[in-house]
């Protein structure tokens, strides 16, 4: 997988040799042989001189026209000081909400549950645990939650996350989980959809926990304070 510089565009070397005006076809070929495990949704001509988009493992990077170089990082403009691959990941990141599957998902209401939050957390997961402590100070919200255990940072979540879902209260035992660190004591043998969330998650490359996703289809990863909470919730209807 492919990850980005925060402020500027990095040279991390030759690929092959040019092949002349290449095209978005011949760019993905040179790619799909460069990288074959690599998963190459979309290929696209930038306004910039000569350089092309490509989203490869739902990351942004950058070629030239012959698919000779490969550019990891940021294209900024100086002039407004907007970072525009950052503007174009949370449009291409962005979810439409409502065709959330949210029976899959625990939902809290508070106060007048006005505001909508989708958080994707795993029960294991300090951040997570810290991101709960902050959702206790925020009032007129419905939070649909989904369990979704990262297996290859917490080797038990997904056994937690099911027996939470089997709980009695899946509510209550999710914040007991959560709060005060007190799993459930059942087998977490019921009907759940946890591991229907995993695939969920993998789909919408959610790759970290917490991932809070707003109402207006754009996501946030990791552990926001409550007060940055009410301004993104303001922000983001």
């Amino acid at each position: 997988m492919f990850k980005r510089s925060v402020l500027t565009l990095m040279l991390v070397g030759s690929l092959l040799a040019c092949t002349a005006n290449a095209d978005q076809a011949s760019i993905k070929s040179v790619l799909s042989e460069k990288f074959p495990n690599a998963d190459i949704s979309s290929i696209t001509k930038t306004p910039y001189s000569g350089l092309y988009e490509v989203i490869i493992d739902g990351q942004i990077v950058y070629t030239d026209e012959n698919a000779t170089y490969v550019f990891l990082g940021s294209v900024v403009d100086i002039k407004s000081k907007r970072n525009l691959t950052n503007e174009r990941m949370a449009k291409l990141n962005a979810i439409k909400i409502d065709e959330l599957p949210f029976e899959q998902a625990i939902k809290f209401v508070k106060g007048n549950g006005s505001r909508k939050l989708v958080v994707f957390s795993d029960p294991q997961c300090p951040f997570c645990k810290k991101f709960e402590q902050e959702l206790t100070k925020v009032d007129n919200i419905t939070i649909y939650l989904f369990p979704y255990p990262i297996a290859s940072l917490h080797p038990q979540s997904t056994a937690e996350a099911k027996a939470i879902w089997c709980a009695p209260d899946k509510n209550a035992a999710w914040q007991n989980a959560l709060l005060k660190n007190t799993a459930p004591k059942n087998s977490g043998d019921c009907k759940n959809p946890v591991d229907a969330n995993i695939a969920l998650g993998n789909k919408l490359h959610i790759t970290g926990t917490p991932t809070l996703i707003f109402a207006n289809g754009e996501r946030v990863p990791g552990m926001v304070p409550a007060e940055k909470l009410e301004q993104l919730l303001n922000e983001k209807k």
